[in-house]
């Protein structure tokens, strides 16, 4: 039997003194240079015996040694956890879940052991077919995250046809299943991959103009940011073919602004969860959040969407299965349909109940984004003796010694005639804390 990545193998030959990496500090790495880290990491693996269906936790963030390490785990048939920086303080966590037995070490080029047996009736799946596996965590801002298990096979099946060939910064997390897919995309590409020190609006801006980057993968709240810092005034960014977006909701009015921002560049939404991969997708245009899927069937059951796609994980380690009797995947994202395109309109988890009314945080957040002033925004819901639960909202403005009731007083004035009374929040928070997390989502959980 091949092994599951041989095919990517034979294109890092071709590729040979191509550069793979851009490191994050500065330096690069040519595809001939990866392959003899993945050689030096495979024969370290073997000196360990390390043995096929091993679970391993993978700890690091984007560089060619991680890239290596991960790539040489699946050659000896591992189960790969990766954990990105922004994780760590769940490492032990996601090790208990994962009954990891190693624990891997990019940085010092090291593995050692841990207390867990690479035992779950899962695993047994892949050890039977002799594949490869990885195992994606939930981002969740509450309760315990759930750990997704994949077919490694599956996830790099889609990157045997040749895609194109675009220099590409690796914004989102090593542990995130798009950053993955950004990941093996590139490298089955023979593409070059950027590899930033940090996250900021000014180091991102700074990479694209040294390394001329085509693509910038990355997330609604970062392009918030990124257009409120003002920095992109001081870059030459005109390198940019393609951004996409992903992970959480694009407001209409940021999604309009970052046309503006971005008049020669495609913005293309991207979709997909822990659970089923990323998958293929074509926006309606850039200035549109309907979207195509690809690469899976979709239906919509009660308004929530649902997916069969070859890429799905075989199930969760740690919490019951999310699938259907016929296997269908229950996504919980709220969409609308046109035809053949779907528009998502929020998480139904997230949906607020006032008085037997329906409110997406979603659409009350584009609202209040809209209204000068404002930087960032979070709404949830509280509890109510009457109505179930009331509308709340935490706003970040723009100017910090912008007095709170004032604020306050400006956004209830900037929603009349905007949304339904309903739909206005009660209870207005204005905060100096940031409302993104460290993964780029919106942080609104609730008080």
């Amino acid at each position: 039997m091949p092994e599951a990545v041989g095919f990517l193998l034979d294109r890092f030959r071709a590729a040979g003194p191509k550069t793979a990496f851009i490191e994050p500090d500065g330096s690069t790495v040519s595809y001939a240079e990866l392959l003899g880290l993945i050689e030096g990491v495979t024969e370290l693996l073997n000196a360990n015996d390390v043995p096929p269906g091993a679970s391993v936790q993978l700890r690091g963030d984007f560089s060619a040694a991680s890239a290596a390490w991960l790539i040489a785990l699946w050659r000896v048939l591992a189960i790969v956890t990766p954990v990105a920086p922004s994780s760590y303080e769940k490492a032990d966590e996601f090790l208990n879940v994962a009954a990891a037995e190693w624990i891997a070490d990019p940085a010092t080029n090291q593995i050692t052991r841990a207390a867990g047996n690479s035992k779950h009736s899962l695993y047994d799946i892949l050890r039977s077919h002799k594949t490869p596996g990885l195992i994606i965590f939930s981002s969740g801002t509450t309760g315990a995250s759930k750990g997704a298990l994949h077919d490694a096979t599956r996830l790099l099946g889609k990157f045997q046809n040749p895609g194109k060939d675009f220099v590409t910064l690796a914004f989102l997390l090593f542990d995130h299943i798009a950053g993955i897919d950004t990941l093996f995309y590139c490298l089955a590409n023979g593409s070059t991959i950027v590899c930033p020190p940090d996250r900021g609006p000014s180091t991102i801006c700074r990479l694209i103009e040294d390394h001329r980057v085509e693509v910038l993968p990355t997330a609604p709240s970062f392009l918030n940011l990124l257009l409120l810092s003002n920095v992109t005034e001081n870059h030459d960014l005109s390198s940019l073919k393609i951004i996409t977006y992903g992970a959480e909701m694009m407001p209409q009015g940021l999604l309009e602004r970052v046309t503006e921002a971005f008049p020669e560049t495609r913005i293309i939404q991207k979709y997909g969860t822990s659970e089923i991969g990323a998958l293929r997708s074509q926006s309606e245009d850039s200035r549109s959040r309907w979207i195509r899927l690809g690469g899976a069937e979709w239906r919509v059951v009660d308004g929530l969407l649902e997916i069969k796609t070859r890429t799905a994980m075989l199930g969760y380690l740690n919490a019951p299965s999310p699938f259907t009797k016929d296997g269908w995947y229950e996504t919980g994202d709220q969409v609308e349909v046109k035809g053949d395109l779907i528009r998502f309109l929020g998480r139904d988890s997230d949906i607020i109940n006032v008085g037997g009314q329906k409110v997406f945080p979603a659409e009350v957040e584009a609202a209040i984004r809209n209204i000068d002033g404002v930087a960032e925004v979070a709404v949830f819901g509280k509890a109510h003796p009457i109505l179930g639960a009331i509308v709340c909202a935490r706003v970040r403005m723009q100017d910090p010694t912008f007095a709170a009731p004032d604020a306050r007083t400006a956004i209830r004035k900037g929603l009349v005639g905007k949304l339904e009374s309903y739909k206005i929040p009660q209870k207005i928070e204005i905060t100096q804390d940031a409302l993104t997390t460290a993964r780029f989502k919106q942080h609104r959980a609730h008080k």
